[in-house]
């Protein structure tokens, strides 16, 4: 078994967080945050990535965002 809890228990900070700052739905924010490479990290156990903040998480994925651009 896996972090999954873990992973639950941050998602929706993370979430709250690109709404906010990206001025999106909820909808949009999970489908952004589930597509990106961030969300690839943070759902692989080996990273580590899920015992970081719900900030450092969505620290990551904006400067993820930042270099797409």
């Amino acid at each position: 078994m896996g972090h999954e809890l873990i992973k639950a228990t941050l998602i929706p900070d993370i979430i709250r967080m690109i709404q906010e700052e990206y001025d999106m739905s909820e909808e949009d924010a999970l489908g952004g945050f589930f597509k990106s490479v961030t969300y690839l990290n943070y759902d692989d156990d080996e990273t580590g990535l899920y015992g970081q903040s719900a900030l450092h998480i969505f620290s990551l994925y904006r400067q993820e965002r930042q270099n797409a651009d």
